[in-house]
C-alpha cells in the first residue's frame, strides 16, 4: 500500500471519527529504533520526515520519560492538556540546538524558564495497532485536537523517487538539520532496531561506551583531552574532536554509551576522522572527573 498525498491527507481528515482504537502505556512496546537507509527500497511505499537533532523522549499517557524510561523533570505546565495516548518524539528546541536541550533534560536542577523554548515533536503513537500510515494520520488529528501549546506532531510527506529524496535532503542539510527519517507506510510499531524504520543522512554514525579518558594538554590541562571509547565489536580509539569545553569540564561517565560520526575506517579497522555527537543515553544527572586521566579503563 503506497502513500499518495491525497491518501495522506484523506487518512488525517477522517482520523478518529469513528472510535479510536483504545491506548494503554502498560501495552506500549520498547521504542522503534532506526537503521541506516540502504539501496533498493520501493520508496513511495515511505513516509519521510526530518531527522531532528533533540532529544528522544516517550510520553506514557502520564509522564515523559527518556528512551531508556528514565523519568524527565519537566515542568507540569509543560506537559498539561497532553491526551493519555503514549507518543514517542523528540524534545527540540531548533536546529542546531541539540546541546541546550540535552543540558535541560540531564540538569540536576530544573530549569523552568529554559523550557519554555522546547517543545516535543511527536511522531508516533506506540500503542496503536494500525500501521504507520494510519498513526500518523490519528497522530496529527488528535495533536491538533489537543492543541497543547509545547507538543506538536512532526510532518510526514512521501516522495516519488530518489531525485526527490536526496533534494529534501540537501535542503534539510542547507538549514542546518541534521538528516531524514522514512518509515514504511504499512509498517506496525515493533520495539527494537527496525528495518521498518530508516534514517538518511550524509555522514555515517555509530555508537561506542566510555571506558576511560585521556588528560587534557595546553589549553585543555586539567580538563579531558579525549574520551576513550569501545565500540560493540570491542575496538578501543579516543574520541576528542567535537567535545565542547563544557564536554571536557564533565565528561560523561564510564559506562555512559556516546555517539560519533566518522569518514569511513583506517586501514587497522578504527574510524576514520571520528568526532563526537552526543551523549546517547540521555540520564537525569551527568558527571564524570575533570581531569581524569586513562587509569580507568577497564
Amino acid at each position: 500500500m503506497h502513500p499518495r498525498p491525497a491518501l495522506l491527507a484523506l487518512l488525517i481528515a477522517t482520523a478518529c471519527l469513528a472510535p479510536c482504537p483504545a491506548w494503554s502505556a502498560s501495552l506500549s512496546p520498547a521504542p522503534m529504533l532506526a537503521m541506516r537507509m540502504h539501496d533498493g527500497i520501493d520508496l513511495p511505499a515511505w513516509l519521510v520526515s526530518e531527522k531532528l537533532d533533540g532529544v528522544r523522549a516517550r510520553w506514557d499517557g502520564r509522564r515523559l520519560l527518556t528512551r531508556n524510561g528514565d523519568p524527565i523533570d519537566a515542568p507540569a505546565w509543560f506537559t498539561a492538556g497532553w491526551p493519555s495516548q503514549p507518543m514517542d518524539g523528540e524534545l527540540w528546541i531548533a536546529r542546531g540546538r541539540f546541546q541546550q536541550i540535552s543540558d535541560l533534560v540531564r540538569a540536576l536542577r530544573r530549569d523552568a524558564d529554559g523550557w519554555r523554548q522546547v517543545r516535543f515533536m511527536a511522531f508516533d503513537l506506540p500503542a496503536d495497532p494500525g500501521v504507520f500510515g494510519q498513526r500518523a494520520a490519528r497522530l496529527h488529528a488528535l495533536v491538533a485536537k489537543t492543541g497543547a501549546p509545547h507538543l506538536r506532531a512532526i510532518a510526514q510527506a512521501p516522495v516519488a523517487n530518489r531525485a526527490q529524496l536526496d533534494a529534501r535532503l540537501r535542503a534539510v542539510i542547507a538549514a542546518g538539520g541534521e538528516g531524514l527519517v522514512l518509515h514504511r507506510f504499512d509498517a506496525r510499531y515493533r520495539g527494537g532496531r527496525s528495518d521498518d524504520l530508516l534514517k538518511y543522512k550524509p555522514a555515517a554514525d555509530a555508537e561506542a561506551r566510555v571506558v576511560g579518558y585521556r588528560p587534557g594538554q595546553g589549553k585543555y590541562a586539567g580538563m579531558v583531552g579525549a574520551l576513550l571509547v569501545e565500540d560493540a565489536r570491542g575496538r578501543r580509539f579516543a574520541l576528542g574532536s567535537g567535545l565542547s569545553d563544557a564536554d571536557r569540564r564533565q565528561p560523561p561517565p564510564p559506562g555512559t554509551v556516546v555517539t560519533y560520526r566518522y569518514d569511513g575506517l583506517t586501514a587497522k579497522g578504527t574510524p576514520r576522522f571520528a568526532r563526537y555527537l552526543r551523549i546517547r543515553d540521555e540520564k537525569p544527572a551527568r558527571g564524570g572527573p575533570a581531569g581524569a586521566s586513562a587509569q580507568g579503563l577497564r
